[in-house]
């Protein structure tokens, strides 16, 4: 990787890039006052990276689309998995496929193509999206956090504390969690005025990266930065945290071994699936990133942008046994009407 850089020499902002392309649309751009289309970086421009990172996220996509698709798929069609803890799980899945298909596409056309071109409206429109379906995701963990809670905590009054509407109201308010959200940060983005480098140091458009550069003050956009993405994460994590608090000290009072590990293995898959989660993107956003730091703000990306949405399909089912037996029976239904 270093050897790349050294041969390219070019550095923008702190960050060398390995080919001249980056450098041929800077000064194009410089003969005009504003930019009205951006280049995404990528995760490298080194030309023997680009074919091997291609297959590998492509197969990252498309497990992730299968996966997610095929739970939700599978708790449409199975009455067993109508409950409140699949609910979220069918929304977390539907999140997942639309959050990963609002930049994966783009970031896949950045390996095999010239140069990533992306226009200005175009990259505002995927900075909405993506925020919005983070955001969203933020909230529905956190929801699914409180389902288990109640779940251990409260078992008999599951069903009435988690009814339809109250399950209804949390997952709307995650979704308005996540248009606020997007909308402060697109909104504030909109106010900059962006011109000469229009290179985006990462394989999305993102906040940071954006802010980088722009030639009008980031302040406002800094502020907003630190409230809100401080927000969205902090309050869901302390909500998290306090819930699984209230879940352990549940689960230490019950004196079987046989229920204590049953009552953990339910809140396992939802452990793992959040501390990948919010462990990346806090590195990544509560970090201020300098130029130098961005490097390792996009590798850390990669695991809450891609690793996680195809790995919460395989947490889920892999250790559930509802899931486990809902999908023998529909492969047993599928094999029978082939046999016929």
């Amino acid at each position: 990787m270093r050897a790349c850089k050294e041969r390219a020499g070019i550095s923008i902002n702190g960050s060398f890039f390995c080919s001249h392309r980056f450098l041929k649309r800077r000064i194009l751009v410089r003969n005009e006052s504003l930019v009205t289309e951006f280049l995404l970086a990528g995760l490298t421009d080194c030309p023997e990276l680009q074919q091997p990172l291609f297959f590998l996220f492509l197969v990252i996509y498309i497990v992730t689309m299968v996966g997610n698709i095929g739970l939700v798929t599978l708790i449409s069609l199975n009455s067993h998995l109508h409950t409140p803890m699949y609910y979220f799980l069918f929304n977390l899945s539907f999140i997942d496929v639309c959050y990963s298909s609002a930049f994966t596409p783009k970031m896949l056309m950045n390996f095999v193509s010239r140069e990533n071109i992306i226009s200005y409206v175009g990259c505002m429109t995927q900075l909405f999206f993506f925020l919005f379906f983070v955001i969203s995701e933020c909230y529905m963990l956190t929801s699914m956090a409180y389902d288990r809670y109640v779940a251990i905590c409260n078992p008999l009054l599951y069903k009435v504390t988690m009814s339809h509407q109250v399950c209804a109201l949390l997952t709307v308010a995650a979704y308005m969690m996540g248009f606020a959200g997007a909308s402060a940060h697109t909104g504030c983005m909109l106010r900059l005025t962006f011109c000469s480098v229009n290179v985006i140091n990462h394989y999305l458009c993102d906040i940071l990266p954006l802010l980088q550069l722009s030639c009008s003050s980031t302040y406002v956009n800094e502020v907003v930065v630190l409230i809100v993405v401080g927000i969205n994460i902090t309050v869901p994590s302390f909500t998290i945290l306090i819930s699984y608090v209230f879940i352990l000290t549940s689960i230490l009072h019950i004196k079987s071994a046989q229920g204590r590990s049953k009552a953990f293995s339910t809140c396992s898959s939802h452990i793992i699936a959040i501390s990948l989660f919010f462990g990346s993107a806090a590195f990544m956003y509560l970090k201020y990133s300098s130029p130098g730091s961005m490097e390792q703000g996009k590798v850390s990306s990669v695991f809450y942008t891609n690793v996680g949405p195809m790995l919460n399909p395989l947490i889920y089912s892999l250790r559930n046994k509802d899931v486990k037996i809902a999908l023998r029976k529909v492969l047993i239904k599928i094999q029978r009407r082939s046999m016929f």
